[in-house]
């Protein structure tokens, strides 16, 4: 297939899940449009040495997740975080945004930190197994699982501070 209609088709078919990734990693929906514009970008460049040894899924999270932390790096990205506080958070002029602030089990896993939202994602958005986000991460199974029992249980005291029981 050629590499045009082959990112086409990668990007129909897990756009809007790369999408959403990015933006409860990066908590800002411009951030998260460049981040997938990235990763597709960086996707197509190296699609020839994919090796198919995990799902493309899979991989495009790994690169999408690659891109996430090297904005998150930026100078950039530091200071406007610094600078902005919560107003990122707060702009509705997206739909995604508007609906994930309405949403307040979204807002809860927005309030983690990198590591817990980014496990909690990858299991409960992306509905990616166990052994799938430890080669998108490139950590082992059993770290996974401890990092997503400990994400659970910080997510738990979030929600029960937000007023919901269990």
């Amino acid at each position: 297939m050629p590499a045009d209609q082959n990112l086409e088709r990668m990007m129909k078919e897990y756009g809007d899940a790369i999408l959403r990734m990015c933006f409860l990693y990066l908590k800002d929906y411009q951030l998260a449009e460049d981040a997938v514009q990235e990763t597709f970008i960086k996707a197509m460049k190296s699609y020839d040495a994919f090796e198919h040894r995990s799902s493309e899924k899979t991989w495009l999270i790994r690169i999408a997740i690659n891109c996430c932390k090297n904005i998150m790096r930026s100078r950039w990205f530091q200071i406007a975080g610094n600078d902005l506080g919560g107003e990122r958070e707060k702009a509705h002029d997206d739909p995604i945004e508007a609906f994930l602030e309405k949403n307040s089990i979204s807002r809860a896993v927005m309030k983690l930190n990198a590591n817990d939202r980014q496990i909690i994602v990858l299991y409960y958005y992306q509905d990616l197994s166990v052994r799938e986000i430890a080669e998108a991460i490139g950590k082992t199974e059993n770290a996974v699982l401890q990092r997503l029992k400990r994400a659970r249980d910080r997510l738990k005291t979030v929600l029960e501070e937000a007023g919901y029981g269990y």
